[in-house]
C-alpha cells in the first residue's frame, strides 16, 4: 500500500501537485497580470488616431526697394607706411690716421664739401721725396734721348729710361692721393646726422667717421596687395597725410617687381618732396593711391546683409517681381555718408526697408521705397536709413503696405 501511494502517477500525488498550483499566491499574480492586459487593451481601443499636422504658414513679408544703377568710380586705395630719408651715407676712412677737424652734428653739407681731416704724419714728405724722383728720371730720360740722336747709345736705354721715368710719375700720383685721402668730402647733400669719430681719434682706413642723411626727397614705403598692384603705376599721383594730420602729395617711384615671400605683397615707394628738411625722416604715414576706373553701386551702409556663410551682401528683387535673391557684394571705396560695392548687375532692384530677416529666394510683396527714403542708392545727400532688421522701425514705413 505504501509503494502504492509514493507511486508518481498514484491520486495523493496528483491531488497534492494541485494544491501547490492552486496556491494563494498564484491566484494574484494571475490577478495583476490579467488587470494589466485589461488596462493596456483599455487603453488601445480608446485611443483616437492621431490628426494630421496642419502646414505652417509662414507669412509674405513686406520689402520696399528701389532701383539702382551702377555709377563710374575712380576707388582709392588707403595705405599705411614708414617715412625714411631718400638715402644714408656712412662717410670712411680712406686712410688711417688721427681725425684733426670734423663737423657736428646737424651741418648742412652739400657734395664734395670737406667734412673731416686726418692728419698727414710723413704724407706731405712723402710726396716731396715722389716730386724729386720725377725730375730725376725726366732728367735721365731726356739725356738719353739726346745721346740716342747722336747715335751713341741705344734705342733700350732709351726705353728703359722712359719706363723709370713714368714708374716715379706713378709714385707721385700715389703719394698725392694718401696726402688728399686725409681730407674725407661729402658724398651726398644733406645732414650729418652722427659723428661716430670724435676729434682726435684714431681711425683705421675703413673706419667710420660720420652719417649723413638726405631727407630732401622722403620716401614712403608700403606694401600694396596682389589684388592692387595691376592698378599702381609709376609716377601715379598719392595723397600723403603724415602723423598729425599734415597733407602733401607725393608720386611712385618704385615697384617692387617680385611680391614679398612672406606675405605676397608688393613694395611700393612713393617719392614725397621736402624742400627746407621740414619734415624729419621716421614718420608714420598713410598713403592713397586712385585705382582704375569701374562701375560700382553707390549705397547706404545700413543695407549691408550677413547670409548664413558669414558673407556680406544685398537682397534685390528677382525678374518675377515677388522673389528675393542674396547677392554677395564686395566694397570697393567707403566714406562717411555712403559705400560703393560691386557684384550686383549694371541695374538692380535693392530692398531698402523690410520687416524682420529675409531668406534667399523667399516670396515677398514689393513696394517702393518711400519719398523720404530714395536717398538711399544712387546720388545725393542720404538720409537716416532704419535699421532693416529692426520689426519696429521698418513698420512705421511699411504699414500701409498690406
Amino acid at each position: 500500500m505504501d509503494q502504492l501511494r509514493d507511486r508518481p502517477g498514484s491520486e495523493p500525488t496528483v491531488r497534492m501537485r494541485m494544491a501547490r498550483i492552486l496556491s494563494s499566491s498564484t491566484f494574484v499574480f494571475l490577478a495583476i497580470l490579467g488587470f494589466l492586459a485589461f488596462w493596456i487593451g483599455g487603453g488601445m481601443l480608446n485611443r483616437q488616431p492621431p490628426e494630421e499636422a496642419a502646414p505652417l504658414e509662414v507669412p509674405v513679408p513686406n520689402v520696399a526697394a528701389s532701383l539702382s544703377t551702377a555709377e563710374v568710380i575712380r576707388p582709392r586705395t588707403v595705405l599705411f607706411g614708414n617715412v625714411v630719408p631718400d638715402q644714408i651715407s656712412i662717410l670712411r676712412a680712406r686712410t688711417a690716421g688721427i681725425v684733426e677737424e670734423v663737423v657736428r652734428q646737424g651741418h648742412q653739407a652739400q657734395a664734395g664739401d670737406q667734412l673731416a681731416l686726418l692728419s698727414a704724419d710723413d704724407r706731405e714728405a712723402g710726396v716731396a721725396r715722389a716730386e724729386a724722383a720725377v725730375g730725376s728720371a725726366e732728367r735721365d730720360y731726356e739725356a738719353a734721348r739726346q745721346l740716342r740722336e747722336r747715335g751713341v747709345t741705344s734705342e733700350a736705354e732709351v726705353q728703359s729710361r722712359f719706363a723709370q721715368l713714368e714708374s716715379a710719375r706713378a709714385d707721385l700720383r700715389a703719394a698725392e692721393l694718401e696726402l688728399q685721402n686725409t681730407r674725407l668730402p661729402a658724398p651726398i647733400t644733406g645732414t650729418v646726422s652722427n659723428v661716430l669719430a670724435d676729434l682726435g681719434s684714431f681711425v683705421d682706413a675703413g673706419g667710420e667717421v660720420l652719417e649723413i642723411v638726405r631727407n630732401d626727397p622722403l620716401i614712403a614705403e608700403v606694401e600694396v596687395r596682389q589684388t592692387e598692384i595691376t592698378s599702381i603705376h609709376l609716377d601715379q599721383r598719392a595723397d600723403v597725410t603724415f602723423q598729425g594730420g599734415r597733407q602733401t602729395e607725393g608720386r611712385v617711384r618704385f615697384i617692387a617687381p617680385v611680391a614679398t615671400a612672406e606675405t605676397r605683397t608688393f613694395r611700393v615707394e612713393v617719392e614725397i618732396p621736402n624742400p627746407g628738411n621740414e619734415i624729419p625722416a621716421g614718420l608714420s604715414a598713410q598713403i592713397s593711391l586712385p585705382m582704375d576706373e569701374i562701375r560700382a553701386h553707390r549705397l547706404s551702409p545700413a543695407l549691408i546683409r550677413l547670409d548664413d556663410a558669414g558673407r556680406i551682401g544685398l537682397f534685390t528683387v528677382a525678374e518675377d517681381g515677388t522673389t528675393l535673391e542674396f547677392h554677395p557684394v564686395e566694397i570697393v571705396q567707403a566714406r562717411a555718408e555712403a559705400i560703393w560695392v560691386t557684384g550686383l548687375d549694371e541695374t538692380a532692384r535693392v530692398v531698402t526697408i523690410s520687416q524682420g530677416a529675409l531668406i534667399d529666394g523667399q516670396q515677398a510683396r514689393i513696394s517702393e521705397t518711400p519719398e523720404a527714403f530714395r536717398g538711399v542708392l544712387g546720388g545725393g545727400e542720404l538720409p537716416q536709413v532704419p535699421d532693416a532688421a529692426a520689426p519696429d522701425d521698418a513698420a512705421a514705413l511699411l504699414g500701409a503696405i498690406e
